[in-house]
């Protein structure tokens, strides 16, 4: 491995030689806590507490959310470090001899996730701005197209400088949450923490399962640095620190930030609440009058910080899927002066741009949640097949190993279960139309790109060869 501590050394795992490692530790840290910390806590609360039923199994909902997270992030990290390289999962599946799921990673990617969550995020914000100034739906549209290419320019052209912005817009985002936090817990009625149960709920282990279950669309996101994990600088210490960080940091904002909301407002009045977080701090003094702003002004700040992340990262997958040959090969084409993926970037945000003008498809194609659920559990599966080649050579191995790795695993597991449970015929649908397309183009790409495909493995070996012998 080159020495990586530079902002200019090429990312050489799995055979890249055109993107360079330029992001620092802040950057890593920035990237998992600027995604996940997205306009999800924003209405979580409201749906955790109407779940789990009371005050306080609603706290522990977070914590025990926040908690079974860091065996997931455990896992990734010790896979980071073992193959620091962009694509996270496709790399992971590459390497334990998978290259279908390889491929399915990105295919579900780009089809039902990331341009999606990227067209969501900007018509959110474009939303929270119309609250201040009355925009209609047209104008909110075009704001948001507006938003996703300033955003793309940006991360494809001065990288360097989308980092910093984002390193800047976390830090904006992330104080006004503490203090919401200090404000709120300073101002809280002990009466509420003993509230009675929410009409129809029966509190227990079930409703706390569920609440738990409830939580983890918050958390979602940790992982993110993984995808530009050939792009960090010393990844093997910069990432472990980052993962661990921004699992411990986000834990305990969600777990301040509900306490504070039930804390400060009846229990059963923040689950019938469209906007949670207002209608908590509206029993702060002062603060009652000008909550609604407040909340507006936070998702702008917020929000626009989650869209950011997604466009610098997400592209990252399709990139790796092209560079291994399971993708069209012009994808994975990096700007000699920019050193960025730009033609996978394009894709991505042109995409989102079309599904900006079909915002009604964000149900439709949330279903295809329980697809990526299914592909994260078996990539923590992974780790049981990898850890066993000559090429693994973790830089920092996690606590427990089988152990941690199953605790990563059945959470997962339970919310996949959990997710077909709640709507099995819609999961049904979406799993015959995922596999359904993907399957003809991984035979497609299979043929197509058969001589980059074997150039990249024989690559791999050669490498793999040469480690053995050092």
């Amino acid at each position: 491995m080159a020495n990586n501590s530079t902002n200019v050394t090429p990312n050489t795992g799995g055979g890249e030689k055109e993107l360079v490692r330029r992001l620092g530790l802040m950057s890593a840290l920035v990237l998992g806590i600027g995604t996940t910390v997205g306009s999800g806590i924003f209405t979580s609360v409201g749906g955790v507490a109407g779940i789990a039923g009371t005050p306080m199994l609603t706290i522990l909902a977070f914590l025990i959310g926040g908690l079974i997270m860091i065996p997931q992030n455990l896992c990734y990290t010790e896979l980071m470090t073992a193959y620091p390289e962009d694509g996270l999962f496709i790399v992971y599946f590459r390497e334990a001899g998978w290259n279908f799921l390889s491929f399915f990673g990105g295919w579900s990617c780009f089809w039902a996730t990331d341009p999606v969550g990227i067209g969501i995020m900007a018509l959110t914000v474009g939303n929270y701005l119309a609250y201040f100034t009355g925009w209609n739906t047209g104008t909110v549209r075009a704001v948001s197209i507006v938003l996703i290419i300033i955003f793309t320019l940006l991360h494809m052209i001065k990288m360097d400088a989308g980092a910093k912005f984002q390193n800047i817009i976390t830090s904006v985002k992330i104080v006004p949450f503490i203090l919401l936090v200090i404000v709120g817990l300073f101002f809280v009625n002990g009466g509420n923490y003993s509230a009675p149960a929410i009409e129809g709920v029966t509190p227990g282990v079930m409703a706390l399962l569920l609440g738990v279950a409830a939580t983890t669309w918050s958390y979602d996101g940790m992982q993110t640095c993984g995808t530009m994990a050939g792009e960090i600088k010393n990844p093997h210490r910069n990432l472990p620190i980052a993962l661990i960080g921004t699992v411990l940091i986000i834990t305990l904002l969600y777990t301040g930030l509900s306490a504070a909301s039930v804390g400060l407002c009846d229990v059963s009045v923040l689950a019938a609440s469209d906007a949670p977080i207002a209608t908590a701090f509206e029993n702060v003094p002062f603060i009652g009058s000008i909550a609604g702003k407040i909340a507006a002004l936070l998702g702008v700040i917020v929000v626009t910080g989650s869209l950011s992340s997604l466009i610098m990262f997400q592209a990252r997958v399709e990139y790796k899927c092209a560079t291994e040959g399971f993708w069209w090969k012009s994808w994975g084409k990096v700007h000699q002066v920019w050193k960025t993926p730009y033609v996978s970037m394009l894709w991505q945000s042109g995409f989102a741009i079309i599904l900006v003008f079909f915002s009604s498809l964000q149900t439709l194609l949330g279903y295809f949640t329980l697809i990526c659920l299914i592909r994260n559990a078996l990539c923590f599966c992974t780790w049981f097949k990898v850890r066993k080649k000559a090429n693994y050579h973790p830089t920092w191995k996690m606590p427990g190993g089988a152990f941690m790795a199953v605790l990563a695993i059945v959470p997962t597991a339970i919310l996949v279960i959990t997710t077909f449970m709640d709507a099995p015929l819609f999961g049904t649908i979406a799993a015959l139309v995922a596999i359904g397309s993907a399957v003809p183009f991984y035979f497609f790409f299979k043929k197509t790109n058969a001589d980059l495909i074997a150039a990249k493995k024989a690559e791999r070996e050669a490498e793999d060869t040469a480690n053995v012998a050092q």
